[in-house]
């Protein structure tokens, strides 16, 4: 009995396409900002890299195109590998003069106890680079 032919159009690993973004883990007293569309889950802010700028001069954009929040020292952490999107982790404590505010696409924006963080709506890679930043950033 012969076997059933292999299929070989599957892509290879190296043409999967990755989506670059820009990812910001803000701090203050034990707390982490986190931002949320309408009808989604809990997110760190951040979005695409586009194609003129750095990581850093995106996370500043995103930083201040979703929570209002400027003029922010930002910290390059660490690089997140996620299965469909690499994130660039740029921390950076946040004083209580910087109020954010939910614009452009965020419809919420919120400040969560860091120990919290696991139990709310949010997506994987959220709940894992929070953990990551605040064990190598924070605890330091």
């Amino acid at each position: 009995m012969s076997q059933a032919p292999v299929s070989t159009n599957a892509p290879e690993a190296s043409a999967v396409l990755v989506k670059e973004r820009a990812t910001v883990v803000c701090y203050r007293e034990q707390q982490v900002l986190l931002v949320a569309r309408v009808s989604s889950r809990w997110a760190l802010p951040g979005g695409t890299i586009k194609r003129s700028e750095t990581p850093l001069e995106a996370a500043h954009r995103e930083l201040l195109e979703e929570t209002g929040i400027v003029g922010q020292s930002l910290v390059y952490s660490m690089q997140f590998t996620g299965l469909a999107k690499v994130h660039h982790v740029f921390f950076a404590e946040v004083g209580p003069e910087h109020n954010a505010q939910a614009s452009n696409e965020i419809e919420k924006c919120k400040w969560f106890r860091i120990d919290n963080v696991d139990a709310l709506r949010a997506s994987i890679p959220t709940k894992r680079i929070v953990e990551l930043v605040y064990r190598h950033e924070i605890l330091k």
